[in-house]
C-alpha cells in the first residue's frame, strides 16, 4: 500500500510554471513569471529547523537559424534563498544580487517565491524587433547549495525534489 501512495505524493511535489512573459522596458528585457507549488511537510520542517532552501530559475533564449547552429542569446540563472531566523521568528528571502526581504509567516515567504520580482534578463537592444526567439524556462529547488551531508540526503530522498518541467515558448521581440 505504501508503494502505491509514493508516486502520487511525488507527482504533487512539483513546480508548475503558471505564467511566463518577457517585457521590453526602457532599460532592457525583463522576465515576468509565476509558479505554483507547495512545500511538503519535510521541507517545511527543514526550514523551521534552520536549513535554508534555494530555488533557482533558469532561462535560455535562442535565436533559431536555418543556415547554422542556433544562436544562444541569453543563458541566465537567478537563485532565491529562503531561511528562518529562530531568534526573530522571521522568514527571509534573498535573491541573487538583491535586498533581503523578511516575512512573518512561511506562507507569505513562499508566496513571494511563487511571484518573484521581474528579473532583468537582457539589456536594451539585445534582440532584433520582429524576430522570433525560443525561450526555455525552468524553476526548482537547487540542492547544490546545501551542505554535503544534506546534499547526500536530498539526492536520496524524494521529499527533497521540487522541480518544474521545462516550459518553452516563442517570444517575438518588440
Amino acid at each position: 500500500m505504501f508503494a502505491c501512495a509514493a508516486p502520487a505524493a511525488a507527482a504533487q511535489d512539483s513546480v508548475e510554471i503558471t505564467h511566463a512573459h518577457i517585457d521590453a522596458t526602457d532599460d532592457g528585457y525583463r522576465l515576468s513569471a509565476a509558479y505554483a507549488f507547495d512545500l511538503n511537510r519535510g521541507l517545511e520542517e527543514a526550514i523551521q529547523h534552520g536549513v535554508a532552501l534555494y530555488f533557482t530559475t533558469e532561462i535560455e533564449i535562442v535565436h533559431p537559424r536555418w543556415y547554422w547552429r542556433d544562436e544562444v542569446m541569453v543563458s541566465k540563472r537567478i537563485t532565491a534563498r529562503i531561511s528562518y531566523d529562530v531568534l526573530t521568528r522571521e522568514y527571509a528571502i534573498k535573491y541573487t544580487d538583491s535586498v533581503r526581504q523578511t516575512f512573518n509567516t512561511l506562507d507569505e515567504a513562499i508566496f513571494a517565491i511563487r511571484r518573484p520580482p521581474r528579473w532583468m534578463i537582457a539589456p536594451k537592444g539585445a534582440f532584433k524587433p520582429g524576430e522570433n526567439y525560443v525561450v526555455t524556462l525552468k524553476m526548482g529547488m537547487d540542492r547544490e547549495y546545501f551542505s554535503k551531508p544534506i546534499q547526500v540526503n536530498s539526492f536520496n530522498n524524494a521529499e527533497w525534489r521540487l522541480n518544474s518541467n521545462t516550459k518553452k515558448f516563442i517570444y517575438k521581440a518588440e
